[in-house]
């Protein structure tokens, strides 16, 4: 038992329903959050991502990401950096050292949907939105590569011989 320390009444409240998975697609999304934390096995770290749609019916909802860049499989590792990189590259900073330099700048996740039922070690579970990968938003700073494809050309009467 635990005394509330006051008394609750659920009619002044507004109740939370479940949310529904939404449907694939891109979304417009800002990393919010971010933490390094370990895995459940001790043996390696990921960083997880909590990013927030920022536009459409889907406005404020939440997605989670988790990148396994310390792991003792190789392949999972080297996955999470290429999606570490597609983030970076995404929101125009090819280097960071902190999570937090990637927060409050837009990008777009392409969004899945993982269907119900079991997991691979056998539990049932409801569907539930995966990250697939990211791209670049119309709203992002160029990075340095885009910048420089995008640099105006000096047109050929204006070239020295």
């Amino acid at each position: 038992m635990a005394d509330l320390g006051f008394e609750f009444d659920a009619s002044t409240v507004e109740i939370n329903t479940p949310f529904e998975v939404m449907p694939p697609g891109d979304y417009e999304v800002m990393i919010v959050n971010s933490e390094m934390r370990s895995t459940k096995s001790g043996n390696g770290k990921y960083l997880w991502l909590e990013l927030a749609v920022q536009d459409g019916q889907y406005k404020e909802r939440r997605i989670f990401d988790r990148l396994n860049l310390f792991n003792d499989n190789e392949k999972a590792a080297q996955i999470a950096h290429g999606t570490l990189g597609a983030i970076t590259k995404a929101v125009g900073k090819m280097k960071v050292k902190n999570s937090e330099e990637l927060h409050h700048l837009p990008l777009i996740a392409v969004v899945k949907v993982r269907p119900a039922g079991p997991d691979k070690m056998g539990v049932e579970r409801d569907a539930q939105n995966e990250v697939k990968g990211y791209k670049p938003s119309k709203m992002s700073p160029p990075t340095a590569t885009s910048a420089s494809a995008t640099a105006p050309v000096t047109p050929a009467w204006r070239k020295r011989a």
